[in-house]
């Protein structure tokens, strides 16, 4: 007669709590809009200052091997650097091994402003975490290298490249 002869599962009572997974994406995405905040005074994204940091750390590379290391297609990468050429900070030169293939490299202009944004990222991490000791911040870092590293993730390229 339509009576569920299994047991009813106990319902939790009060709020739930969020689970871990949850709360990596709400901070995460937290943290994402108040850095693209604190860039805004650059005139930078998040994207822009990422690849800053990428050309700095390997001076040279191929427009091709960075869009492929950032998970970004070819034509979107060439308009991405043109927005980066055009106002000085990187530069194209021709291959010396490869005349066909550009490499990229900063600018000093694209120097300087990269010292900002490093700036701007230690404050970033230092508001984001003050409620954290430095021996917790070591550890909450370790842990989240260990998850990145599961899911396959490159170190220090942002997975939202791929996306734009």
């Amino acid at each position: 007669m339509g009576i569920d002869n299994e047991k009813e599962r106990p319902r939790p009572s009060g709020p739930q709590q969020p689970g871990a997974a949850f709360l990596i994406t709400q901070l995460g995405t937290h943290a994402a809009g108040l850095f693209a905040q604190a860039l805004a005074p650059l005139d930078l994204t998040p994207p822009q200052a990422g690849l800053l940091r990428v050309l700095a750390a390997d001076p040279g590379r191929s427009q091709r091997a960075l869009a492929d290391a950032l998970g970004m297609p070819q034509n979107r990468f060439v308009a991405f650097v043109d927005a980066l050429e055009e106002r000085g900070l990187v530069e194209r030169r021709k291959n010396p091994e490869d005349r066909r293939l550009h490499a990229l490299y900063l600018t000093p202009k694209g120097l300087s402003l990269l010292g900002k944004v490093r700036d701007v990222g230690m404050a970033h991490e230092r508001r984001l975490l003050q409620s954290l000791t430095e021996d917790e911040h070591r550890q909450l870092a370790a842990l989240l290298r260990r998850i990145a590293d599961q899911e396959g993730l490159h170190p220090g390229v942002h997975p939202g490249y791929r996306a734009m």
